[in-house]
């Protein structure tokens, strides 16, 4: 188990593995009869651990057609003779090859992802990877492997675990792909990336991303799914794609749970 999924899911696990399956279905179904599994926006009990009806209804999730490059939702569908990539990713193209969201990051998501993320709510991860196995089902279906974006150790120590790695974990063992959770590391601590420009976050996390040597045995010649939280500019996915690239990955895509709407998708 590797360092981004935190020690104590490593003991929790071999806990759980001693535990026949009709006592841990026991155990679950005790518990929801005591606690009822809880909306993760409100205490407002529901059948199935998830969002509450009028959460779910403000969150916008983002459906074909999309930008293959960067995931952003294309006004209309131009049919087949239409490129597959927006403007911007047909001058720049990423070091990523292809990318998928699941929704866009606004104030309906954001508030989930930051609790999540800051508030150390960790109930979110197996909904978040829900939305994931569905709208990168492409990516996941091509994909060899998957990798969280790592956290520096000492990030780490402070949140007690990597978001990222909390839903590629669940998202590879549903999808049956190998977990890549320690190929990736994060070999210099990075500030925010928060309020920095496009400049800046590139300049910030410039080669600050490298493959372990195990880890390089194990994305030699593969695809690899990249899972993030949020995408804004790019910079830390395309500092992670180019160290697995580097590493002999053949390719490189990205999904992330909410991408940031950029000026040119807002609304005029």
């Amino acid at each position: 188990m590797g360092q981004q999924d935190g020690v104590w899911r490593e003991r929790w696990e071999a806990g759980r593995a001693r535990l026949s399956p009709t006592l841990r279905a026991l155990g679950r179904g005790l518990t929801d009869l005591i606690l009822p599994p809880l909306a993760h926006d409100s205490v407002e009990a529901t059948a199935q651990a998830g969002l509450t009806p009028d959460a779910w209804s403000r969150v916008v999730f983002l459906e074909d057609p999309v930008c293959d490059g960067c995931g952003a939702a294309f006004e209309f569908d131009g049919g087949p003779f239409a490129s597959d990539r927006c403007a911007a990713c047909i001058a720049l193209p990423h070091r990523f090859a292809r990318c998928r969201a699941a929704c866009v990051y606004d104030e309906a998501s954001r508030g989930l992802i930051l609790k999540f993320k800051h508030g150390d709510q960790q109930q979110f991860a197996p909904l978040f990877a829900r939305w994931l196995s569905r709208a990168a089902a492409p990516l996941i279906e091509d994909a060899d492997a998957i990798c969280p974006v790592p956290l520096h150790p000492t990030r780490l120590l402070g949140r007690r675990f990597n978001q990222a790695a909390e839903v590629a974990r669940p998202l590879a063992h549903t999808a049956r792909r190998d977990y890549l959770a320690d190929a990736l590391i994060r070999s210099r601590p990075t500030d925010s990336q928060g309020g920095r420009s496009a400049r800046g976050r590139r300049i910030n996390v410039k080669s600050a991303f490298a493959v372990t040597e195990a880890g390089a045995r194990r994305v030699r010649g593969r695809r690899v799914l990249l899972i993030d939280d949020v995408l804004t500019t790019g910079a830390t996915a395309e500092a992670c794609a180019t160290a697995l690239l580097a590493a002999g990955a053949r390719a490189v895509d990205l999904a992330v749970i909410a991408r940031v709407r950029t000026a040119r998708e807002l609304p005029r």
